[in-house]
């Protein structure tokens, strides 16, 4: 499944899709989120039962206040619509998939 581009617009409907979801929140001039970046489009094709999406914290300051995004790659895993888990630097696949679980 192809990575979600979340914005302020369709983060609801994300949300509630029923699926765990992974949002990873970076900004293009962030090196860590380049190395993370790849590492998260894998797990979106590998992993069709999660909801996968990237957050542009310079285009959506709102979406990263409300999830408390102080420092970037920052990644955050929703279980029904809750924070189940938050990661905050550069993460390892196999980390990200504990998260995931």
């Amino acid at each position: 499944m192809a990575v979600i581009n979340v914005t302020k617009e369709n983060y609801e409907e994300i949300k509630n899709s029923g699926k765990t979801v992974l949002l990873d929140f970076y900004a293009d001039w962030c090196g860590p989120c380049k190395m993370v970046s790849p590492i998260v489009d894998q797990i979106s094709e590998e992993h069709p039962e999660y909801l996968v999406g990237k957050i542009n914290v310079d285009d959506e300051d709102e979406l990263s206040e409300s999830f408390g995004v102080m420092s970037i790659p920052t990644l955050v895993v929703l279980k029904g619509g809750e924070i189940a888990e938050k990661s905050i630097g550069f993460t390892p696949k196999e980390k990200i998939l504990e998260l995931l679980k």
